[in-house]
Protein backbone atom coordinates (compact mmCIF):
# COMPACT_ATOMS: atom_id res chain seq x y z
CA UNK A 1 0.00 0.00 0.00
CA UNK A 2 1.18 3.54 -0.71
CA UNK A 3 0.35 6.29 1.73
CA UNK A 4 0.27 10.03 1.24
CA UNK A 5 -0.30 12.49 4.07
CA UNK A 6 -1.92 15.89 3.67
CA UNK A 7 -2.98 18.82 5.75
CA UNK A 8 0.06 20.10 7.58
CA UNK A 9 0.72 23.77 8.01
CA UNK A 10 1.27 26.64 10.41
CA UNK A 11 -1.19 27.16 13.24
CA UNK A 12 -1.20 29.29 16.36
CA UNK A 13 -0.93 27.97 19.88
CA UNK A 14 -4.33 26.61 20.89
CA UNK A 15 -5.48 26.21 17.31
CA UNK A 16 -6.72 23.20 15.36
CA UNK A 17 -5.59 21.33 12.30
CA UNK A 18 -6.79 18.23 10.50
CA UNK A 19 -4.51 15.75 8.75
CA UNK A 20 -5.48 13.20 6.13
CA UNK A 21 -3.70 10.15 4.79
CA UNK A 22 -4.82 8.70 1.50
CA UNK A 23 -3.99 5.07 0.78
CA UNK A 24 -3.73 3.46 -2.60
CA UNK A 25 -5.12 0.06 -3.46
CA UNK A 26 -8.12 -1.90 -2.26
CA UNK A 27 -6.62 -3.37 0.91
CA UNK A 28 -6.72 -0.32 3.19
CA UNK A 29 -9.32 -1.96 5.39
CA UNK A 30 -6.89 -4.82 6.11
CA UNK A 31 -4.40 -2.61 7.94
CA UNK A 32 -4.20 -1.23 11.41
CA UNK A 33 -3.31 2.42 10.85
CA UNK A 34 -1.29 4.82 12.93
CA UNK A 35 0.00 8.35 13.15
CA UNK A 36 3.51 9.10 14.33
CA UNK A 37 5.53 12.29 14.56
CA UNK A 38 9.13 13.35 14.57
CA UNK A 39 10.37 16.67 15.89
CA UNK A 40 13.78 18.06 14.89
CA UNK A 41 16.55 16.21 16.67
CA UNK A 42 14.19 13.69 18.23
CA UNK A 43 13.17 10.15 17.51
CA UNK A 44 9.95 9.29 15.77
CA UNK A 45 7.19 8.75 18.33
CA UNK A 46 3.74 7.22 18.42
CA UNK A 47 0.74 9.54 18.38
CA UNK A 48 -2.37 7.45 17.76
CA UNK A 49 -3.60 4.28 16.08
CA UNK A 50 -6.87 2.72 15.00
CA UNK A 51 -7.98 -0.82 14.31
CA UNK A 52 -9.21 -2.10 10.97
CA UNK A 53 -12.88 -1.35 11.48
CA UNK A 54 -12.29 1.99 13.17
CA UNK A 55 -14.00 0.90 16.34
CA UNK A 56 -10.95 0.83 18.57
CA UNK A 57 -8.45 3.64 19.01
CA UNK A 58 -5.32 4.12 21.07
CA UNK A 59 -3.52 7.36 21.92
CA UNK A 60 -0.26 8.51 23.37
CA UNK A 61 -0.83 10.14 26.75
CA UNK A 62 0.34 13.53 25.56
CA UNK A 63 -2.48 13.79 22.97
CA UNK A 64 -5.37 12.24 24.84
CA UNK A 65 -8.35 14.54 24.86
CA UNK A 66 -6.84 16.77 22.17
CA UNK A 67 -6.37 14.55 19.09
CA UNK A 68 -8.85 12.21 17.42
CA UNK A 69 -7.94 9.48 14.96
CA UNK A 70 -10.52 8.10 12.57
CA UNK A 71 -10.75 6.31 9.25
CA UNK A 72 -13.08 5.93 6.32
CA UNK A 73 -12.47 2.56 4.69
CA UNK A 74 -14.77 3.39 1.78
CA UNK A 75 -12.51 6.34 0.95
CA UNK A 76 -9.21 4.62 1.84
CA UNK A 77 -8.45 7.55 4.11
CA UNK A 78 -7.09 7.96 7.61
CA UNK A 79 -7.62 11.16 9.59
CA UNK A 80 -6.13 12.94 12.57
CA UNK A 81 -8.01 15.88 14.03
CA UNK A 82 -5.75 17.92 16.26
CA UNK A 83 -7.21 20.46 18.69
CA UNK A 84 -5.67 22.62 21.41
CA UNK A 85 -2.34 22.46 19.65
CA UNK A 86 0.80 23.39 21.54
CA UNK A 87 4.24 24.48 20.31
CA UNK A 88 5.61 21.12 21.46
CA UNK A 89 3.31 19.43 18.91
CA UNK A 90 5.50 20.89 16.15
CA UNK A 91 6.82 17.97 14.11
CA UNK A 92 6.59 16.10 10.85
CA UNK A 93 3.58 13.82 11.10
CA UNK A 94 3.60 10.45 9.39
CA UNK A 95 0.83 7.97 8.71
CA UNK A 96 1.69 4.29 8.75
CA UNK A 97 0.11 0.91 8.07
CA UNK A 98 0.57 -2.30 10.05
CA UNK A 99 -0.30 -5.48 8.20
CA UNK A 100 1.01 -8.12 10.59
CA UNK A 101 -0.16 -7.45 14.14
CA UNK A 102 -3.47 -9.29 14.05
CA UNK A 103 -6.04 -7.46 16.12
CA UNK A 104 -3.59 -5.84 18.50
CA UNK A 105 -2.92 -2.14 18.04
CA UNK A 106 0.80 -1.43 18.21
CA UNK A 107 2.61 1.74 19.22
CA UNK A 108 6.09 0.69 18.17
CA UNK A 109 7.58 2.27 15.06
CA UNK A 110 9.02 -1.11 14.12
CA UNK A 111 5.56 -2.72 14.00
CA UNK A 112 4.48 -0.65 11.01
CA UNK A 113 5.28 -1.80 7.51
CA UNK A 114 4.36 1.10 5.25
CA UNK A 115 4.89 4.83 5.75
CA UNK A 116 3.71 8.01 4.13
CA UNK A 117 6.07 10.83 3.27
CA UNK A 118 5.14 13.03 6.23
CA UNK A 119 3.52 16.42 6.54
CA UNK A 120 4.92 19.28 8.63
CA UNK A 121 2.87 20.78 11.43
CA UNK A 122 4.21 23.95 12.99
CA UNK A 123 2.56 25.45 16.06
CA UNK A 124 3.61 29.01 16.82
CA UNK A 125 3.78 30.28 20.38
Amino acid sequence: VQLQAFGGGLVQNGGSLGLSCKASGRTFRNYIMGWFRQAPGKEREFVAAINRSGGVTYYADFVKGRFTISRDNAKNTLYLQMNSLKPEDTAVYYCAADKNSGSRIQSLVSAYDYWGQGTLVTVSS
